[in-house]
């Protein structure tokens, strides 16, 4: 699921920031435990638009096809049209 939210991200038109948890050795499985403690299960992807926890996958998924995400978006200066 990480790979077609990053794809849909892109297709916005947004260069997100992106943490690789696996490729992380040193801190990875910390943040990991703190992802599941915000209640992200599973804890990747967590997504965060504007500096605040959005969800995981589903709520994205839900988000974009209710139209929804593009104004997140905006409002947190991601894109700009």
């Amino acid at each position: 699921m990480s790979h077609a939210i990053k794809r849909l991200f892109y297709e916005q038109g947004v260069s997100p920031a992106i943490y690789e948890l696996d490729e992380d050795y040193s801190r990875g499985k910390d943040m990991e435990w703190a992802l599941m403690r915000l209640g992200c299960n599973p804890s990747v992807p967590a997504v965060f638009i504007g500096g605040k926890f959005v969800g995981s996958a589903n709520t994205v998924m839900t988000l974009h096809l209710n139209g929804s995400l593009k104004k997140l978006l905006k409002d947190a200066g991601a894109i700009w049209l």
